[in-house]
């Protein structure tokens, strides 16, 4: 797998479980999965947000679609380290979150890995 490019998105995030939801009450989410446990959305996280809250590197979006492996890339590296992931994809690249408490740590396990990190 190559090296992939990735940027850090300036904007702190929350992933959040509804188990009994099948659509979110408002309309301030960035993305959405529905299952069979219930819905996943991931959302800006306030300011004063507290808990776990997730920082976002996203893929080259000129590259989406041209080169495979980009997720596995990425989370392969993370995953070693031991570093939690949550992963979403778009039509243009991947975004892959992190614990924002860890982010210094996996910007460092990625470069290591030969990725180019470009910082907010």
């Amino acid at each position: 797998m190559s090296a992939q490019r990735l940027h850090i998105v300036p904007s702190r995030f929350a992933v959040e479980h509804f188990p009994e939801a099948t659509f979110p009450e408002d309309d301030e989410w960035i993305a959405l999965v529905r299952a069979p446990e219930g819905l996943t959305v991931v959302r800006d996280a306030p300011s004063w947000a507290e808990g776990e809250i997730w920082i976002g590197l996203y893929g080259d979006p000129a590259k989406h679609g041209r080169e495979t492996g980009m997720p596995a890339a990425i989370v392969g590296p993370l995953a070693e380290a031991g570093i939690p992931v949550f992963v979403t994809s778009t039509y243009h690249a991947d975004l892959v979150l992190v614990p924002e408490h860890r982010l210094a740590e996996a910007t460092a396990t990625l470069r290591e890995a030969g990725h180019r990190i470009d910082e907010r």
